[in-house]
């Protein structure tokens, strides 16, 4: 600061003397405003505005000179007391600066784990006296709340649980369990869409059964596409009524068949019913027909998940149906529908006994060998059955042979006894009996 001073004080004279060649000029007076400044008279510089400039200036020079001294002065007072504040280092301080290295930081012990949280409470249970068709969030209907709570809004059943009819259970589910107590097994045959042969399965299942000497009865309840006449050769047969309720159509002694189409006088009829009329018939088929003893009852149902299904799942609540066989084929689209087919399942208590791949492969009717038609994008039945946690029955290929046993109402061991199709329908049999001996 002192050299910045002395500095300062050597600049300062030569700022303050007059400009070269102004040799008349003392220096010491101004010539701002005089009348001979403005005119150059005698005794002035010869040139009296750079004169006076230069004095205006030499005062300028001086106080900020002065002013910077100032600041310096301060600065150094201000540095030399915060120097004198700050704690002296420590030699080992000083030892970590010079070989470059710092302490070591303070670590903070560790925060003691707060306990986890309770997991969230699971959501309360269905009631069992929930409908079939009723949501999710049904009271039931012997609750207080049945027909009242906001969640029964929509539910096509909220009248009747409002009117108290609901917690009266329907007679006809006391006479079908008694109907029906003389069979042995009762199966259901679903399909998550229509034309995946579905009744042809059925069909050939039921002579496959009596085939092996069973008892075998076949439900038709597909009541707006009954397709069970032809397939079985019974086209043009009538029901007939006795003392015991309605008889069934017989192929043979072993094979007995229920189905609408024996009561159409036309076979080319439409039968364009509403829902509770079609219910209404399915009840009756449940109830009036006459069965007798059985080994087995398959009931061919419609494809998806209808009135008709719940009608059925609601009706044989009580007859313990052993479970439902679906029918699929390897396509995606149609695996996307049987998931939802076996999802209905879950929710309405139906077990599922296994699924069935229909049209997996071409069977050639000269060496058997099996080509695959219809590749499966997404693993096929099989891939399906694993990811959904069901039994799979197996696969039946496509043969125009089948065709022609649905179309002529004949078995398909009748035309080729030892072929690939006929050797899977005895598998697919095998794994039914397997599973429901289960039960």
């Amino acid at each position: 600061m002192g050299g910045m001073l002395a500095v300062a004080a050597q600049l300062a004279p030569a700022y303050s003397s007059p400009l070269v060649g102004a040799d008349e000029c003392d220096g010491t007076e101004s010539a701002l405003g005089s009348k001979d400044f403005l005119d150059g008279g005698p005794g002035r510089s010869r040139n009296p505005p750079i004169c006076s400039t230069m004095s205006a200036g030499n005062s300028l020079l001086s106080f900020s000179l002065g002013a910077a001294a100032g600041v310096a002065a301060c600065g150094t007072l201000y540095w030399a007391l915060n120097k004198q504040a700050q704690p002296k280092p420590s030699a080992e301080t000083s030892r970590n600066e010079v070989n470059g290295s710092f302490p070591e930081p303070v670590v903070e012990p560790p925060k003691e784990a707060e306990p986890p949280a309770d997991p969230p409470a699971p959501p309360p249970a269905a009631p069992e006296d929930r409908p079939a068709d009723a949501p999710e969030s049904c009271p039931g209907v012997s609750s207080e709340q049945a027909g009242k709570s906001e969640s029964c809004a929509g539910c096509p059943n909220q009248a009747l649980c409002a009117s108290g009819e609901a917690k009266k259970k329907d007679p006809a589910v006391a006479d079908i369990q008694d109907r029906l107590k003389s069979v042995k097994r009762k199966i259901l045959v679903l399909s998550g869409k229509g034309g995946v042969g579905k009744s042809t399965v059925s069909a050939q299942l039921s002579f496959g059964f009596s085939g092996r000497g069973m008892d075998v009865g076949l439900l038709d309840v597909d009541i707006c596409g009954p397709s069970v006449p032809r397939m079985l050769g019974l086209l043009g047969q009538d029901v007939h009524q006795s003392s015991e309720g309605w008889s069934p159509v017989y192929v043979d002694d072993h094979l007995a068949v229920m189905s609408i189409g024996f009561m159409l006088p036309n076979q080319d009829d439409a039968i364009i019913w509403r829902g509770p009329r079609k219910n209404g018939l399915i009840k009756q088929f449940l109830t009036d027909v006459n069965w007798g003893e059985l080994d087995a009852l398959i009931i061919d149902t419609p494809p998806g998940t209808s009135d008709e299904h719940l009608s059925i799942v609601t009706y044989l609540q009580d007859a313990k149906v052993d479970g439902a066989v679906i029918v699929t084929t390897p396509q995606e689209v149609s695996l996307m529908d049987v998931r939802k087919e076996i999802n209905f399942c879950r929710k309405v208590g139906l077990p599922v006994l296994g699924v069935i791949e229909n049209m997996s492969g071409f069977a050639c009717p000269k060496c058997g060998h099996e080509e695959r038609i219809f590749c499966p994008s997404t693993g096929g039945a099989m891939a399906m059955c694993q990811q959904m946690e069901v039994p799979y029955l197996g696969s039946v290929p496509l043969d125009g042979r089948v065709a022609a046993a649905g179309d002529q109402g004949m078995p398909l061991s009748q035309l080729q006894p030892d072929g690939p199709v006929a050797k899977c329908i005895d598998k697919v049999i095998e794994a039914i009996l397997k599973e429901t001996d289960k039960k």
